[in-house]
């Protein structure tokens, strides 16, 4: 029995007799046949690929078959654009089943947002922030109009998982689901993504439904792919025009500059051109999408704006300016070709630099390989946290600390961050006056009031920061565009020029009272500057198929003549790289350069943990290679380097985290980061320029995971490993005296009242052994270890929200705290508020004693050395977050604060 079989009658007949269909695509009886049955679902399937009705008509299948009043089904989309363009498909197909639906974004008027509200439909079409508004709103009855809500649609949802925006929907959806008496079904759609399993996890949330991927193969299509290379960007504009002459085609850069620059050196050959980015004019776009769509030949130069699925019609080339940053965004630019029969998808790169042309070539080949990027998930989005508890404590005039925290467990982009981190946060707000607590609730303090409280909160809506914009005009006309504050300031009336909507414009007038600058056509003008940090950062796989594709001989068909020289000349720069006595470095006057391939984000760890290790140093980096000038360094001295990178403890070394302080910039990656605690601020810039686990991993050999693997599950250690842990025993592995570990015992600790009554009891000793156990990238203290010499506590520091009772050991001088590398420890401890002092550092002991030794003075390098003592520290980058940890976690931790205490004083 077909899925189309199991439609009620009413649907199958419009299928047939409205839209002329005589059957169902592969994808969408493989998704209906999934939706029917109940189950969460991702469907991917390439553009234009059928994606919207395999999720559409199970969905009105089902809400036909048990119509309840209220909203029926979500259908989000990231972009207003996008909600635009389905907005009469969606609006067919439940018309011809006798539905209605609701397009609610920032354009919509208020009369039609109370004709909503007063009946609202069965399918609501919206963005992240439009159901923030609806959620905060109180001319909103939330309960009663999500009360029957059964399914949830996210078309494109690759581009949502994985940033704030997306952490900000899933947050969204558990807050509706919350309201809704049915187990909500979620529908994830995309074209292309690395590990969909993932995505269907992540958009499951709290969902108890099972889930599948939907998949179906597709037979492999022939692609015209031709790379081009001049460094003269006039002829590659000429190129282009040439070959756009009759012919529809989309132009894609990579930045709005771009854009306009292409567009005026296209326009000077006579192609009909529009420029479509998100400076561009809502008019300005749109009559470049309607143009598109009655079939008329001309050129669209645009951003990833129409890289998501906004329809534009059959189309017959796609360019692209240089390259793109992935496989994912190169594979849905193609893919808006090739959708005619007896055409093919294609597209033409028109490349400026060599590096351009060799990352042409390796998109190339990862696509012929069917490999495309994972989505990185995050667990700990802290700008998002903040954003909705300030959101919840609006929303309904406050919320408890419980309540929130109710919420956020279900959330996955907050399963990373636990409830002490976030009652440590709470805190932080409160003291800071972003929030108040009265009668137990949580409101906006005036801190909050003040940043945010501006035009009715409306700046609680998004995640998102709006800069400031002045809109560009002629004195008669629609607008053509917007501009940023900072580069309007820079303008001059009657004598300043720009680009914009790929035309040049002289400046007439700036009204600074309404925000406008009036215009004129111009001959020429610059470049206008856009704000926004995004560095262009390359991921490793990518780039280390670029060095695979300059290692080899292979040869590509699709390169033109300068192209092939230019990949030829840069295998020939390479060669002796390669066989250079270190693989991949290069030694010259004054000069190493460093050719690993790693990518951006550890190409960036690398630099700053060079600084730290050879401050005079002068060291630059990018995507394939890191440049140290100005120095003579001897392949030795560099060598040793590398060594001291590879040992764990140079990432706990004060000198790195001091340099990764100083030279992170001060960028405003979230509008909430003036409302973070310090701590919270250096891990979300760490995070966003570093990677010090995948950089370890790179380094140790093993990129795919610098942590060691640890069993899935959040929760305490089991009554079985905590009697394991507590009961008395030997350590022949690590050959620990007889006469140390008889009687020993050991406790975990995860409760405020068990912590009190261990600091009463440790207070008594003259000396204890300190350790600490923290994740790696971000540094969160997760396990305290103090050891006495009869008892070892292991302190649950994500367990236990208040610490400071630990100030009455930590903070005085007695007794005295054995610390290996203390300034890491006093920096840890420092974010939670506690200081440490009566502090006698072992490994500062162990270089006095042996300053020249040749194993260095690391914990397992002393204890080797002076008490014959073998310490296992495989467990030292594992997962000291996760809950419950092993059992071999929690022996290696107990023993690196036991051995302090048998170290010579």
């Amino acid at each position: 029995m077909t899925v189309f079989s199991k439609f009620p009658p009413r649907l199958q007949d419009a299928i047939v007799s409205r839209l002329g269909w005589s059957a169902l695509r592969p994808v969408q009886e493989l998704a209906g046949e999934t939706l029917l049955e109940g189950l969460n679902v991702v469907i991917l399937a390439p553009t234009a690929g059928g994606k919207t009705e395999a999720s559409i008509f199970p969905t009105l299948a089902r809400l036909m078959n048990d119509q309840l009043p209220g909203v029926g089904a979500v259908y989000v989309a990231p972009i207003k654009a996008l909600l635009n363009n389905q907005r009469d498909r969606l609006g067919l197909y439940t018309e011809m089943v006798g539905m209605r639906r609701m397009v609610w974004h920032g354009d919509v008027s208020e009369s039609e947002r109370k004709r909503f509200l007063k009946d609202p439909t069965d399918l609501l079409m919206t963005t992240p922030e439009s159901l923030e508004v609806m959620l905060m709103s109180s001319r909103v009855n939330e309960r009663e109009l999500f009360r029957n809500l059964r399914f949830v649609i996210v078309d494109e949802v690759h581009a949502m998982a994985g940033t704030d925006r997306g952490s900000h929907l899933i947050s969204v959806l558990e807050r509706l689901a919350n309201v809704s008496q049915f187990d909500v079904q979620r529908v994830g759609l995309s074209a292309t993504v690395g590990n969909p399993d993932a995505i269907l996890e992540w958009i499951a949330g709290s969902s108890k439904r099972g889930g599948r991927v939907v998949d179906p193969p597709s037979k492999p299509e022939p692609r015209e792919l031709l790379v081009m290379h001049d460094e003269n960007p006039l002829a590659l504009s000429s190129a282009a025009a040439l070959m756009g002459v009759g012919k529809k085609s989309l132009f894609f850069c990579q930045t709005r500059a771009t854009t306009e620059n292409v567009a005026q050196k296209m326009r000077d050959r006579g192609t009909e051109i529009f420029v479509h980015h998100g400076s561009v004019s809502k008019e300005e776009r749109e009559l470049a999408e309607e143009r598109f769509h009655k079939g008329d030949a001309a050129c669209i130069i645009c951003t990833s704006t129409l890289e998501l699925g906004i329809d534009v019609g059959d189309l017959d080339l796609v360019f692209q300016a240089g390259a793109p940053t992935t496989v994912s965004s190169f594979k849905q630019r193609m893919g808006r070709t090739g959708r005619r029969a007896g055409k093919h998808a294609n597209t033409t790169f028109f490349c400026e630099a060599e590096d351009s042309v060799l990352q042409a070539v390796a998109l190339i080949e990862l696509t012929r390989e069917k490999w495309v990027e994972s989505v990185e998930l995050t667990n700990r989005a802290w700008p998002v946290l903040i954003h909705q508890l300030l959101a919840m404590s609006l929303a309904r005039g406050g919320i408890s600390r419980d309540k929130a925290w109710e919420h956020f467990a279900k959330v996955p982009d907050f399963s990373g961050i636990h409830r002490a981190e976030f009652e440590r946060l709470v805190d932080w707000l409160i003291k800071d006056r972003s929030l108040l607590e009265t009668s137990g609730l949580l409101v906006l303090g005036s801190k909050a009031e003040h940043r945010f409280g501006k035009k009715n909160f409306m700046e609680l809506y998004a995640v998102f920061s709006s800069p400031e914009f002045y809109t560009v005009a002629q004195e008669t006309g629609s607008p053509l565009g917007f501009l940023e504050q900072e580069f309007v300031d820079m303008l001059s009336e009657n004598i300043s020029s720009f680009l914009l909507a790929g035309k040049s414009w002289f400046v007439k007038e700036v009204r600074h009272t309404d925000k406008r600058v009036i215009v004129g056509p111009a001959p020429r003008g610059k470049e206008p500057k856009w704000g926004g940090f995004s560095p262009q950062f390359l991921g490793f796989e990518l780039c280390q198929k670029m060095k695979a594709i300059l290692a080899s001989e292979q040869e590509f068909k699709y390169l033109d003549r300068k192209a092939a020289l230019a990949l030829k000349r840069w295998r020939g720069a390479m060669a002796n790289v390669w066989e250079a006595e270190f693989d991949g470095v290069e030694f010259g006057d004054r000069q190493i350069t460093w050719w690993t391939f790693a990518g951006g984000k550890i190409n960036s760890t690398l630099r700053r943990a060079l600084n730290a290790s050879m401050p005079g140093w002068e060291i630059s980096e990018d995507n394939f290679a890191l440049r140290i000038r100005g120095v003579t360094a001897e392949p030795h001295v560099f060598q040793q380097t590398l060594s001291k990178l590879k040992e764990f403890e140079f990432w706990e070394n004060e000198r790195f985290w001091a340099e990764v302080g100083q030279s992170l910039p001060n960028y405003r990656l979230s509008k909430f980061q003036t409302l973070m605690p310090p701590w919270v601020e250096r891990e979300v810039l760490a995070t966003h320029l570093i990677d010090i686990a995948a950089t370890w991993g790179w380094l140790t050999g093993d990129h795919r995971s610098g942590l060691s693997s640890v069993p899935d599950g959040i929760g305490l250690p089991t009554k079985r490993e905590i009697a394991l842990l507590e009961a008395p025993r030997t350590q022949a592995k690590t050959q620990l005296p007889e006469s140390w570990t008889r009687g020993r015992k050991r406790k975990w600790i995860a409760s405020e009242a068990e912590l009190r009554s261990a600091v009463k009891t440790l207070k008594e000793e003259s000396v204890l052994g300190l350790d600490v156990e923290t994740t790696l990238g971000t540094r969160t203290l997760c396990l305290i270890q103090l050891a006495s010499p009869t008892e070892t506590y292991l302190i649950d520091a994500l367990e236990i929200a208040d610490l400071r009772v630990l100030a009455d050991i930590l903070s005085e001088e007695s007794p005295t705290k054995l610390i290996h590398n203390a300034a890491f420890e006093e920096e840890v401890f420092e974010r939670v508020g506690l200081a440490l002092n009566g502090v006698h550092d072992t490994m500062v002991a162990s270089r006095m004693r042996d300053p020249d030794a040749l194993d260095g003075h690391s914990l397992k390098a002393v204890c080797e050395r002076e008490l014959n003592i073998a310490l296992d520290k495989t467990q030292q980058t594992s997962d000291w977050a996760q809950r419950p940890l092993t059992l071999q976690q929690l022996e290696y931790a107990a023993l690196d604060a036991e051995v302090l205490l048998l170290l010579p004083s």
